[in-house]
C-alpha cells in the first residue's frame, strides 16, 4: 500500500515537471520582441508602459529584448507557439484574440485607429481634394499584408498595396507604388522625422477613424502572466500613473495632429472583437475630447 502510494506521488511529480512552463515566470525574464535596427525609438513608449506595468503588480521580472530581431508577424507567430517572446503588443483582431491571450486595455487608449497619411512631398497632396469615402476610392492606401488595418481598408473598400516588410513601405511609397500610408496619429511623427523619409511629409487635410485598440499579448494558456499585466495596468490606471506616461510621450503628438481641422472619414472595423471593453469609458479618448478646436 505504501509503495503504491510513493509510486502514485512519484507519477504525479513527474507529470507536473512536464507541464510546460511560463518562461516569463521560470527565469524572472520577461522577453520582447528586438526592434529592428535603427527603429528602437518607436518602442520608448510601450516600454515604460510595461516597465510601469510591471512595477505596479510588484513584479521581479525583469524585461529582455529577444534574441533575434523580429516583425510583427513573426513576434505573434512565436508568442502564439510560446517560444522567444513572452508579450507581444500589438492591434486586436477576431483572429489574434482566438489565438492568443489578450491584456483588454487599450495601451493606446484606442488611437491606434486614428489614422493620419504619409505622403509624397510635392506641391500639392492628392488627399486635399477627398472629402467622403467614395472619393477615396480613387487612391491606393499602402500597408503591411499581414495588418488587420488592411483588410479594414479592404473591407471598406478602399485599394490597399500591401508589402511583407515594414520598411519596404517607406520607399514603395516615395516610388509612387501607392498615394498614401495610413499611420496611427501617436506614430506618424517620429517616421515622418526618420532621415530616410526625407522625400515623405505628413498629410494636413485628411483623418481616417475607425475602432480598435492595441493589446499586450501572452501565449496562450499563460493566465499568470496575464493576470500579473491586467493588474499592473489597473493599478496605472487608477492612481493616474498610465495617464501622466501617455500625455508624456503623446501630448504633443496630439495637439500637432490638429485633428478638428482635419476631413473626418469614418470606416467600419470588421474585425473588432464582441469583448472590446467599449463600455469602459475610462480606457479611451473621446470623440469630443480629440475633435475639440
Amino acid at each position: 500500500m505504501h509503495t503504491g502510494l510513493t509510486r502514485c506521488l512519484a507519477v504525479a511529480l513527474l507529470i507536473l515537471l512536464l507541464q510546460p512552463a511560463s518562461h516569463a515566470l521560470a527565469d524572472h525574464s520577461l522577453r520582447y520582441p528586438r526592434p529592428l535596427p535603427g527603429h528602437e525609438q518607436r518602442n520608448s513608449y510601450i516600454m515604460a508602459l510595461l516597465q510601469l506595468t510591471l512595477d505596479k503588480a510588484g513584479s521581479h521580472l525583469r524585461l529582455q529584448p529577444s534574441e533575434h530581431y523580429m516583425e510583427q508577424r513573426r513576434a505573434l507567430r512565436e508568442l502564439q507557439l510560446g517560444r522567444s517572446v513572452d508579450v507581444v503588443w500589438a492591434m486586436t483582431s477576431r483572429e489574434r484574440e482566438t489565438q492568443l491571450l489578450p491584456i483588454r486595455i487599450p495601451l493606446d487608449k484606442g488611437l491606434l485607429g486614428w489614422r493620419l497619411a504619409l505622403v509624397k512631398k510635392q506641391a500639392r497632396t492628392p488627399l486635399g481634394a477627398i472629402h467622403d469615402r467614395q472619393a477615396l476610392h480613387r487612391l491606393r492606401a499602402g500597408q503591411g499584408h499581414d495588418w488587420p488595418d488592411s483588410q479594414i481598408l479592404a473591407h471598406n473598400g478602399l485599394p490597399v498595396i500591401t508589402s511583407a516588410s515594414y520598411p519596404s513601405l517607406f520607399r514603395m511609397l516615395e516610388a509612387g507604388r501607392f498615394e498614401y500610408f495610413p499611420r496611427s496619429l501617436l506614430e506618424i511623427w517620429d517616421e515622418a522625422a526618420q532621415p530616410q523619409n526625407a522625400r515623405l511629409e505628413i498629410d494636413r487635410h485628411l483623418l481616417l477613424v475607425y475602432p480598435t485598440a492595441s493589446y499586450f499579448f501572452v501565449s496562450p494558456g499563460n493566465t499568470r502572466l496575464a493576470d500579473e499585466l491586467q493588474s499592473g495596468l489597473e493599478q496605472a490606471l487608477t492612481d493616474g500613473s498610465f495617464d501622466r506616461l501617455f500625455y508624456t510621450h503623446y501630448g504633443d503628438a496630439l495637439q500637432r495632429a490638429r485633428l478638428s481641422e482635419r476631413q473626418l472619414i469614418e470606416l467600419d472595423n470588421p474585425l473588432l472583437p464582441p469583448d472590446t471593453p467599449l463600455q469602459r469609458a475610462e480606457l479611451w479618448l473621446s470623440r469630443e475630447q480629440l475633435l475639440k478646436p
